[in-house]
């Protein structure tokens, strides 16, 4: 039994509930977020935030990303989106072209999609090989435990849904003409290839998972949870964060 299978993909929050927490979560963040950039706190700030937001196609991530921000000031942070690397990207080491837009202390950034890729699709759909996506474990971690040595929250996601799930969301955008831009043929492709990537996803857990940035995985088979737990998790980890920060 893999992590995957540990995910409760029934976990349900009605509406009056969903609204409640997500106000709650809402204003801890802009509570937290405004003190680790020094808005609060006379102008100390504090350690950097980088939040990784992996997961499967259609399991929610940009609707999870947008409530995190939403109250947010667009000045007070950043938001990435990584396809497949450029031309120019694979010229250099993988984690290259992330490197630059982590942020510094007292500042934020979002990561939709990161170096997981190197270990998720590159490896599944062959574009990397196994001796790349093999030795990249290994750096992973190294460059994640270096940039919370630097002063920075790294808070990874994972947000799962099941086969089904994803199917109906899939035919939703198939149907719906201003959502049809984000389904590609792509997405049907890897659909194909499900227990290829629970694998990959499963090694990536084991091989990943370190105690200066654990994995959080997060149910998003109903959206109004996944929202709520995506935001509140945060918060606990951002606390955490802080609090080795003075230790």
């Amino acid at each position: 039994m893999g992590r995957l299978d540990e995910i409760d993909l029934t976990l349900r929050l009605d509406k009056d509930e969903y609204e409640e927490r997500l106000r709650i979560a809402q204003a801890k963040f802009l509570e937290l977020r405004l003190g680790l950039g020094g808005q609060t706190t006379g102008g100390q700030i504090g350690p950097g935030l980088l939040i990784v937001v992996e997961g499967v196609d259609a399991g929610g991530k940009g609707g999870a990303i947008r409530r995190t921000v939403e109250r947010l000031d667009p000045r007070h942070y950043s938001v990435y989106s990584y396809a497949k690397p450029s031309d120019r990207d694979k010229r250099h080491h993988f984690l290259w072209r992330f490197w630059s837009k982590v942020p510094g202390q007292g500042g934020m950034c979002v990561f939709d999609r990161s170096w997981y890729g190197r270990v998720l699709v590159e490896r599944v759909e062959g574009f990397a090989t196994r001796e790349e996506w093999m030795r990249a474990y290994d750096e992973i971690v190294q460059f994640e435990r270096g940039v919370v040595m630097e002063g920075v929250i790294v808070v990874k996601f994972w947000l799962h849904v099941s086969e089904d799930e994803q199917l109906k969301r899939f035919e939703a955008r198939r149907d719906d003409p201003l959502k049809r831009w984000k389904l590609i043929d792509e997405d049907w492709r890897n659909r194909e290839k499900w227990p290829q990537y629970s694998a990959a996803i499963e090694d990536m857990f084991a091989m990943t998972d370190h105690q200066t940035a654990p994995w959080n995985l997060i149910s998003g088979e109903q959206k109004k949870w996944a929202r709520v737990q995506f935001l509140e998790t945060l918060n606990e980890r951002v606390v955490e964060g802080i609090e080795r920060w003075h230790s």
